[in-house]
């Protein structure tokens, strides 16, 4: 039999798990001496590469003497934190990544409470000891006091602990022993993961934790074996989430060895593997011996939070620079997202407009930079909070907020949040003249918070949060304090008219792009929206003044991604998503049946 270890690695965003896994799979020996890879060779999809995050968890096997080691790498944010959930079920244990400078931060706390709750009994990998600001020894005491704040067991709170530098490649039990390489983490892994549980000769059984799709052999299931063989060829009875039972045939089976995909003949109880021939496997569905019908449990993947309307664009400009427009497309692209991210809902509103639902911002701008990267042109509203009613009690999403500032900022941090009613729960100073604050804050006043937060702190403020729980409404949420500047003309933007607008706000656009009325050319210096017009042209005459020719000088346009977008806007406006371009307009165009809206709703 195979001697096997399976395991996930953990951690808040940008604390080197896909860096640790590189190099876990560059001293196993998987790559060939002269083989060429990437840096972060696990993060493959373009989005991942440029934002330099994980999105989507990915599976790799590495052998280490006569073991075969099974590696998830999963995101780090809290967005993707349904990713993680459904992978910690098909592990024996995890490698918990902590920063040796930053210590336990919000995501680490959410992932840890899931592993402890399956029973996991993490190895802590202290990572980034070579750190100016490093503190490994208190970051061990962090760790120590959030499992027993989280109720681990005493067999969970002796977790073993080394520390490492993933990006220089070494691993050490003490710190006092030299740098050489990763063989110290190897050894850990070999000696204290647990052995996979379940039999080979028992009738098969196995779980589908993610989905992957091939041109040629149609949907594929990545699995865990927890029983049994599974063979190619052999018959097996999938059976669905809904309790609904088809039979169907192992066309291929596919194992890992590094970042390759080998065809195999069989594989035993305890290994990941990759099924085709299901075409209506789904994740969580248990693929099982026909004759001993036996479902494992299906997975629980926590509720989204937040929701945004994606419309078909109908704007004056729609159809202009997107290959897929209508509605069917936009459903159809949609539905198959679903598919494979368990974590996002899709409901269809009419008219051609779909509810989105997913965990945070991020989660629906990385869909919608996905999908306009794929040709599709189409508008967002506003994001806006999932809420519920229990027993009468409307409630609403709240989130814990850590925040770390240079102190001489955390003034006006602590001022902000206050305003959007968050409550602070702590204040630590911590190395280097900075300060972690913790909140608790309505999911609602975080919308649109981000971007002031960069601003206020001089870009030098980290802020990260994640789901608490439902609590009852908190009121009123904040709204953005200054107006728009929105077009009253159909046109192209004049240099002139952009000069002479310039002391009104800030302009969103340049000379020569396109505009019509009811676009969103800026951002208002006063709290109401302002018409303007910014096509108008200089009048020109024949008669030539020295001191009336003078060359006009443009300030450069704000950077509206779409993260930022998305936060800027108000629920009276809409962002225009194309593959060329991001626009921001007002639900209704008119500027009269605009004023008399914007009556009847006061």
């Amino acid at each position: 039999m195979q001697k096997i270890k399976n395991i996930a690695v953990i951690a808040h965003v940008d604390h080197g798990k896909t860096t640790l896994v590189d190099g876990l799979l560059q001293q196993s020996g998987t790559f060939r001496d002269n083989q060429q890879v990437d840096e972060r060779v696990m993060d493959s999809n373009d989005i991942e590469k440029e934002r330099g995050i994980t999105i989507l968890s990915k599976n790799t096997a590495i052998t280490y003497g006569d073991y075969k080691i099974n590696i998830i790498d999963t995101p780090g944010h809290a967005d993707f934190g349904g990713e993680v959930e459904r992978v910690l079920k098909m592990v024996d244990s995890v490698l918990l990544l902590v920063d040796a400078q930053e210590g336990v931060m919000p995501q680490t706390k959410f992932v840890v409470k899931k592993a402890l709750e399956l029973g996991h009994r993490p190895i802590v990998v202290v990572n980034k000891i070579d750190k100016p600001g490093a503190e490994p020894d208190r970051v061990v005491d962090e760790v120590f006091d959030l499992f027993a704040a989280m109720d681990a067991n005493d067999e969970q709170l002796e977790f073993p602990v080394v520390y490492a530098a993933a990006r220089d490649g070494y691993a050490k039990i003490n710190l006092e022993d030299e740098n050489k390489d990763l063989t110290p983490l190897f050894e850990t892994i070999i000696s204290e993961v647990p052995e996979p549980k379940g039999s080979a000769e028992n009738p098969a059984q196995a779980q589908v934790f993610t989905l992957d799709s091939d041109p040629f052999i149609g949907k594929i299931g990545i699995s865990r074996i927890f029983n049994g063989r599974l063979k190619k060829g052999d018959t097996l009875t999938l059976v669905r989430a809904d309790g609904e039972k088809v039979n169907g045939r192992i066309t291929k089976l596919i194992g890992f060895k590094g970042l390759d995909r080998i065809e195999i003949e069989e594989a035993e109880a305890g290994d990941i593997v990759a099924v085709a021939g299901f075409a209506t496997v789904d994740i969580g569905d248990t693929l099982c011996d026909p004759e001993h019908v036996e479902a494992l449990d299906p997975l629980h993947i926590e509720e989204p939070t937040l929701s945004v309307m994606m419309s078909v664009n109908d704007s004056p400009l729609a159809g202009t620079e997107g290959k897929h427009v209508t509605g069917n497309k936009i459903k159809d692209r949609l539905l198959k997202e679903v598919e494979t991210n368990i974590a996002m809902r899709v409901e269809d509103a009419g008219e051609g407009k779909f509810r989105v639902s997913g965990r945070g911002e991020l989660q629906i701008t990385i869909l919608a930079e996905n999908m306009r990267r794929e040709g599709f042109e189409f508008s967002l509203s506003r994001p806006e909070v999932i809420t519920k009613e229990e027993n009468g009690v409307h409630l609403e999403p709240f989130e814990f907020v850590v925040v770390d500032v240079p102190d001489e900022y955390s003034g006006a941090v602590i001022e902000k949040l206050g305003k959007r009613k968050a409550e602070m729960k702590s204040m630590t100073p911590m190395a280097d003249g900075y300060t972690r604050i913790e909140f608790e804050i309505p999911a609602r006043g975080l919308i649109g918070y981000r971007g002031e937060f960069l601003t206020d702190t001089k870009g030098e403020g980290i802020i990260n949060s994640s789901f608490l729980e439902y609590r009852p409404f908190s009121g009123v949420h904040h709204k953005r304090i200054n107006g728009a500047l929105v077009s009253m003309e159909n046109g192209v933007a004049a240099g002139f008219a952009i000069f002479n607008l310039q002391e009104r706000g800030k302009l969103m656009i340049k000379p020569q792009d396109k505009v019509y009325i009811g676009m969103v050319i800026g951002e208002h210096a006063r709290p109401n929206d302002l018409d303007v017009n910014p096509i108008k042209g200089k009048q020109l005459t024949n008669v030539r003044a020295s001191g009336s020719d003078d060359a006009i000088k443009l300030v450069p346009p704000m950077d509206m991604n779409l993260e930022k977008a998305l936060e800027w806007i108000e629920d009276d406006e809409l962002l225009e998503i194309t593959p060329e371009n991001i626009r921001i307009r007002k639900k209704v165009l008119d500027p009269v049946a605009r004023k008399r809206a914007a009556r009847n709703n006061k």
